[in-house]
């Protein structure tokens, strides 16, 4: 994981705004947020193992999720940072066949949750958030 310094820190909005601008630049609601927290989510290459991340904290409100709108939900953006998943590629070769855990654990684990990010991903972070930064009200 390398953080990337910005001014998007420490910006407070309200996130349907800041979803909806962040949407034209191709970010997402991560997977992981909760009613408290969460990310935007860009990934920078094809295969979807390096992502651009811009965290943020609920300040007021709660947030109900991505497809829902969320009014009077504030929140204030974290430190932009790059990070990079490498999975096994292919069959995983010591899986046993369950019917229930088929239905859970259909994926592996991923091999490095945060192998190194080499610098050319980080620059192409770079360039994106300064797009960003210059397109937000």
């Amino acid at each position: 994981m390398k953080p990337i310094q910005s001014a998007l820190e420490n910006r407070t909005g309200s996130f349907d705004r800041i979803r909806d601008q962040l949407q034209r630049f191709q970010f997402t609601l991560g997977g992981n947020w909760d009613y408290d927290h969460g990310s935007f989510d860009r990934a920078l290459d094809e295969a979807h193992k390096v992502w651009l991340r811009l965290p943020f904290e609920v300040t007021r409100g709660r947030l109900e999720g991505d497809d829902a709108t969320n009014p009077g939900t504030a929140i204030m953006m974290g430190t932009p940072f790059v990070l990079k998943h490498i999975y096994n590629e292919g069959l995983d070769a010591e899986a046993v066949p369950r019917t229930y855990g088929a239905l859970v654990d259909q994926f592996q684990d991923p091999i490095d949750r945060d192998a190194e990010v080499e610098d050319h991903w980080v620059e192409k972070a770079r360039n994106i958030l300064r797009e960003v930064e210059q397109g937000l009200d």
